[in-house]
Order: C-alpha cells, then sequence, then structure tokens
C-alpha cells in the first residue's frame, strides 16, 4: 500500500498540522514503510495463541505488608546534612 502526497496532506490538515513541502514525499515514504511492516506483521499465524498484555509472563512482585515500628526522629535525622525543627532542610529546586 503506497501512501499518496494527498493523503499525508489530509492526515497532518486532520492533526493540524503545517507541512513543508520538501518533508511531504519523505513522509509519504516513511509511512507507506511503516504500513508494509505492519502488513508483515499481519500475516503471522497467530491461531492458538493467547492474547497477552505483556511479552514475557510476570507476577506481582509485591510483597506483604508487615507492620513495622517506625524510625525514631532523631536516628531519621542523624545523618541529614542540614535539619531544624525535626525536618529535613533540603534545596529549593524550581
Amino acid at each position: 500500500m503506497k501512501i499518496t502526497k494527498d493523503e499525508v496532506l489530509n492526515v497532518a490538515a486532520l492533526a493540524r498540522l503545517e507541512l513543508p513541502d520538501d518533508v511531504i514525499d519523505q513522509f509519504a515514504g516513511q509511512i507507506t514503510t511503516i504500513l508494509e511492516y505492519v502488513n508483515t506483521l499481519n500475516q503471522v499465524d497467530t491461531q492458538g495463541i493467547k492474547p497477552t498484555s505483556h511479552a514475557t509472563l510476570r507476577i506481582n512482585a509485591f510483597r506483604e505488608d508487615i507492620k513495622q515500628t517506625s524510625l525514631k526522629q532523631d536516628t531519621a535525622l542523624a545523618n541529614a546534612p542540614a535539619q531544624e525543627e525535626g525536618c529535613f532542610i533540603v534545596p529549593k529546586i524550581l
């Protein structure tokens, strides 16, 4: 399936993009290449293959919630480079 210059311009208009004339032919070729690759993928036999959301089997990696005591405030602040009134002081990030 070859994408024409008019089809590129139509898609650009739908996306409200202004394309310079010198890239329209380039985009048409790139889109044609992409669609040819998708067509190649459509020819792969997927009978008997269950749909998946990931390419690899993954199981939930979360740990069980275990109630534990928190650090004491003094211990948490012990190695802080700067602190004030029981709080960490950090650089302002804008």
